[in-house]
Order: structure tokens, then sequence, then C-alpha cells
């Protein structure tokens, strides 16, 4: 759907909208001829978007697949996952015993093993109060020092924020120093009034 078709279908529908606030019980015929033109015009309109079939499941990664009539989303291929999940937790996971009474050589994960992995990373991502949260306001830095550097030229700079702060990320995020007092600015004029 392009940007051309969503307004004109979003026009149709809030227009529709305004139709169902003014219904009473009082309206009269000329008024309910004209909500049903509108309702075929928005009709139409969605008939001329929506150009795919409807989607066989109520499942948002296999809207397409096969259906299973027992399943909540009614996605077969979602289903199957999950009962093989539930077969798991009681009976344990299914090994296939090979011939001999040998034990299974364990197959190589698509995904690696744990000392395959990079090691985590620490960075230090320096941050300026706007006036209503704090925002990213350099590239993340791998050396404190050079984080605190970097923010400190921030604020002798010719625009410097009300605050700045430095948050040390390492599988979690800690704040480890705040320059200046970050205050909340309403950012409508005279107090939104």
């Amino acid at each position: 759907m392009n940007h051309a078709q969503l307004t004109t279908i979003g026009r149709a529908l809030r227009l529709l909208g305004e139709h169902g606030n003014d219904l009473t019980v009082d309206t009269p015929d000329g008024k309910l001829h004209e909500v049903k033109g509108d309702i075929k015009r928005a009709l139409e309109l969605l008939e001329e978007t929506a150009t795919g079939a409807p989607p066989t499941t109520r499942c948002a990664e296999h809207p397409q697949g096969p259906v299973d009539e027992s399943a909540p989303d009614l996605c077969l291929l979602c289903e199957t996952r999950r009962r093989a999940a539930r077969r798991a937790e009681y009976n344990g996971p299914a090994l296939d015993p090979l011939p001999g009474g040998t034990e299974p050589t364990p197959s190589q994960s698509r995904y690696g093993i744990r000392a395959d992995r990079p090691q985590p990373q620490q960075r230090w991502l320096p941050e300026a109060w706007n006036g209503q949260a704090w925002q990213l306001c350099g590239t993340p830095r791998r050396d404190r020092q050079e984080a605190e550097r970097y923010l400190a030229a921030e604020r002798r700079g010719p625009r410097p924020a009300m605050a700045y702060r430095i948050v040390h990320e390492f599988t979690d995020y800690e704040v480890l120093r705040i320059w200046g007092t970050p205050v909340k600015v309403d950012i409508e004029p005279l107090g939104n009034l």
C-alpha cells in the first residue's frame, strides 16, 4: 500500500466515523443514503488496495500456512512446534538410539557452542539531557577516559546541554557519572495553557 492509498482509505474511514457519530433516531433517509454511498466507496477503495489472498491463520509468522482447527492461532506449523515442546517437557528430549547401542555423536549446532561465541564487550555511552529524556549524544566508546574527554569537550562547546552522563554498558546498564542537573522542561509554551 502506498502513501496516497493509505491517506485516501484513512480519509474515507474517518468520514464513516463522523457519520456514525451523527446518526440518531431522527436521521432522514437522504442522510442514510449518503452514508450508504460512503460505505460503498470505502469498500471499493479497500478492494483495490488489498490485492493478496486473505490470511488462512491468525499467526503472524505463517499467515498463509496450513490450518489446524484445534490451535488457538489456527497455525499447524506453530502448533506442531508447541506440541513437541510439551512432549519434551514431560518425556525429556527424544533420542534416537543408534544400532548397536552406541551413543549418538553430537551434531554441529547452527548457533555454535559457547566457546565459539564472542565475549561480551563493554562500552561507555555518552548521553545528554534534552529537557525530556536522556539521549545518546555521541558514538559509544570502548574507553571510559575517551568518553569523559568527549563529554568535557561537549560541555565546553558552543551549545552545551543542560546535563550529561556516561552510562556503562556490559550486559546491563549502569550510570557511572552525571554532570549537571536534568530538569523536565515543558515543550509547550506558557505551560500548555
